[in-house]
Parts: structure tokens; C-alpha cells; sequence
């Protein structure tokens, strides 16, 4: 693929489908516009008309394929006359001429969050089709196989073409209905990104999420779920400049030099973590992303690792985990509590070991690596040692490997002196 399409698919494939979606009602329709929209635009590449814009190029090429794949149909007898108005061949100067109107990849987001297609599926579409992830990636995060995904993505997109009900951005009804499964779509991106701090595409994941939690939040007004996703997402962020050293290797959070977080970040997301936290109707308790809010707030404000109010952060996971008991949710109350006063390293191991779930889920090669810091802090280098073995042998990305056989290597220091 030539270079300057490779990149308007790499940055824009999620905006230009959200955008033919958008207007042709129809995301499998869609789908089949992009893709020979951009195989087009490679032709034109070879033959020596390159697009001077490919995405704009690309968006109003995959429109009018749309058009002309209705027409041949005859199956959308209402829609044409609107479609055709604008189905003309563009000239030049209009192509170059076009812009995305906002974020388009909200609106599919929420446009495939369909309430006739189960929870599950909704999130894989979005993540698949919207922001661009690999089936094989989304099935494992939902824990079932790659054909059984590609199989369910299939029929929940003939799911959505059949279907009478079409999302309408202008419908507040309807957009506060798929706000709480959007929200999860974004969070389940950032943490793609986040788990793979030296990928390929780690940055550009963790800013597509940043730039939709954004989306989100305007379009939501004072929703508390979605300032409190925005504010967790730039506190986050804000750490960022401090994960990975200049080598490239992931510094722990107790090591990270906090001089170079980013300062603008952590106010914003603070301001908005409190917006999250006071959010709702008095009867109401915070929800899921103010309370992770809330928690990457203590962790920035903390003047050092030694400062971290770790007693509060485990009120604020005690109530995460009440009313989202994800596995991931568990593992870091567990991570809270070794570090809180009054729980010993010990004990806390034996309430890890008690979640056997955990390490035989996707989240098995953290929990190896935080029983073995328990064990490493319960004096049991020996038991640290074998944890740590496991938890490489689970782990994927070459920097938290690395990372780990460092760890690896104190606990035998430790265990031989």
C-alpha cells in the first residue's frame, strides 16, 4: 500500500467509515464502500494521480460507491433521493475541499451500540469496525475464540442492516441509551494502548481514546460516567512521559520521576474526577469510571510514592468492586491493600490466592506478578521467584518482559542473601 494511503488508513479508517456510515445509514454497506474506496485510491496512486488529500478523497469516493451499490439494489427506495442529491462525481477542488465535521467514529460508536444485538457483541463491533482493532485482539479480551468473533461480528453487522432502527445523533434519547456502552468502548481502547507502552501503535491508541473520551464528554454535557472517563484517561496520560526510560524500559510507578508528568494534564483531569466524584443525585453513588477517576487523582497528587494515600484508594476500589467486580477491578484492590497500613503482605497473598480466577483469565500474568512482589515483601523470595517465571511465560510485549526478568533477578539476590 502506498505510503500516503497506508497512513489515511492508519489515522482516518475509523473517521471516513463512521462518516459513510453517517450517511448511508448502513455500517455493512459502509464497510464494503471503504474498502474499495481505498482500492481505488491505490490505483490512482500507481497511475500517477495520487489524491492531494486521501481521506477526504477516500470519503467522497466510498459515498458514491455507496450510491451506486443502492442503486443497483434497488433496495432503498427512501434513502435514494437524498443520497442521489449528493452522489454527483466530485471535482477536484470539492474533494480537496472536504473536512470531518467533529469526530464521526462517536457517532458509529454509538450508531453500532444497537439494543437489539447482546452487550458483548456491541462492544466487539465498535472495537473492530470503529476503532480499528483485530478480531483476534477483540476476541481475546471478550475470552472466546477467533472464528467464533469473526463469525459473531458477521451476523451482528447483518444484524444491523436488517434492522429498522437507525440511530439518530440529534436523538438525546437515544444517545443517552448508548452512552454507557460508548464509554466502555473507550476505555477498552485506552487499555489496548496502555498494556503495550513500547507497541507500534500504543500512542496512537491511547490518543484516539483521549479524543473521544473528549467527544464524549461534550457530547454528554455533565454526565458524571463520562467526565470521570475523560478525567481518568488524562490523568493517565499525564504519567505517560515517565513509563518508559530513554532505553525504552517500563519504569515502575514507585520509581517514576514525577517532575515530568504533565502538570496541565493532571489539573484538568483533577477538575473533572471532581465533577465525576459529585456527580449524580445524592442517592446515587459514583460510578465505575469516577471512582477510577478519583483513584488516578490520589496517585497524582502524591508529592512521592512514599506520599500515596493508599487507605483511600482502597475505599475507592472496596466501591468499584462492589458494583463492577471485573477481574481487572480485583487485581487492584488486591495491589491497594498490600500497600495499605494495617494489611500485611502475607494475608493480602492469601486473599489473591483466594481469586483463583485471576490467574487463569486474561489477567493471569498480572496476578503472577503482583503475588510474587507480595511474596518478595512477605519474605518469601523463593515462592517470588516461581511466580515471576509464570508471569513471563504469560507476558507478550518484549519491555514488560523485560521488566519482570529485572524483578526476577532481585528476588534471587534476595532469596540468596
Amino acid at each position: 500500500m502506498a505510503a500516503r494511503i497506508e497512513d489515511a488508513f492508519r489515522q482516518d479508517a475509523g473517521r471516513i467509515l463512521g462518516a459513510v456510515t453517517a450517511y448511508t445509514g448502513d455500517l455493512q454497506l459502509a464497510e464494503d464502500a471503504v474498502q474499495e474506496a481505498f482500492v481505488r485510491a491505490i490505483a490512482e496512486e500507481h497511475a500517477g494521480r495520487a489524491p492531494a488529500n486521501p481521506a477526504a478523497w477516500i470519503t467522497t469516493a466510498a459515498r458514491r460507491i455507496a450510491v451506486d451499490s443502492i442503486r443497483r439494489a434497488r433496495t432503498a427506495a427512501k434513502a435514494l433521493p437524498v443520497l442521489a442529491a449528493d452522489a454527483a462525481p466530485a471535482s477536484a477542488d470539492r474533494i480537496a475541499e472536504f473536512a470531518f465535521t467533529g469526530d464521526e467514529r462517536l457517532e458509529l460508536i454509538l450508531t453500532v451500540c444497537h439494543p437489539e444485538l447482546a452487550e458483548e457483541t456491541r462492544l466487539a463491533l465498535a472495537l473492530r469496525f470503529v476503532c480499528g482493532i483485530p478480531t483476534h485482539d477483540v476476541a481475546a479480551m471478550l475470552l472466546v475464540s477467533e472464528a467464533t468473533m469473526a463469525a459473531r461480528l458477521t451476523r451482528a453487522k447483518k444484524r444491523l442492516h436488517d434492522s429498522e432502527i437507525r440511530f439518530q445523533m440529534t436523538d438525546a434519547r437515544q444517545v443517552t441509551a448508548r452512552l454507557g456502552d460508548a464509554l466502555s468502548v473507550i476505555a477498552l481502547l485506552y487499555t489496548t494502548g496502555y498494556a503495550a507502552p513500547t507497541g507500534t501503535d500504543s500512542r496512537r491508541l491511547c490518543g484516539d481514546a483521549v479524543e473521544l473520551a473528549r467527544d464524549a464528554q461534550r457530547v454528554a454535557g455533565d454526565d458524571a460516567e463520562a467526565c470521570g472517563l475523560l478525567a481518568l484517561l488524562l490523568l493517565t496520560e499525564a504519567r505517560h512521559p515517565s513509563r518508559v526510560d530513554p532505553a525504552g524500559e517500563l519504569v515502575a510507578l514507585a520509581e517514576a520521576d514525577r517532575t515530568l508528568w504533565d502538570r496541565a494534564l493532571i489539573a484538568e483531569g483533577e477538575g473533572l474526577a471532581t465533577r465525576a466524584l459529585r456527580g449524580g443525585s445524592p442517592r446515587d453513588s459514583p460510578g465505575r469510571f469516577a471512582l477510577q477517576a478519583g483513584i488516578a487523582g490520589l496517585h497524582a497528587i502524591a508529592a512521592d510514592w512514599d506520599a500515596t494515600d493508599w487507605p483511600s484508594i482502597v475505599l475507592l476500589y472496596d466501591g468499584l468492586v462492589a458494583q463492577w467486580p471485573s477481574p481487572s477491578a480485583r487485581l487492584a484492590r488486591i495491589v491497594a491493600r498490600g500497600y495499605a497500613d494495617g494489611h500485611d503482605a502475607l494475608g493480602v497473598r492469601l486473599e489473591l490466592d483466594a481469586d483463583e480466577a485471576l490467574f487463569t483469565g486474561p489477567l493471569a500474568a498480572q496476578a503472577f506478578a503482583v503475588r510474587a512482589e507480595l511474596g518478595l515483601r512477605a519474605g518469601d523470595a523463593r515462592g517470588a521467584r516461581e511466580d515471576f517465571r509464570a508471569s513471563i511465560d504469560r507476558t507478550e510485549d518484549a519491555a514488560i518482559r523485560r521488566h519482570l526478568e529485572r524483578r526476577l533477578i532481585a528476588a534471587g539476590e534476595q532469596h540468596e542473601a
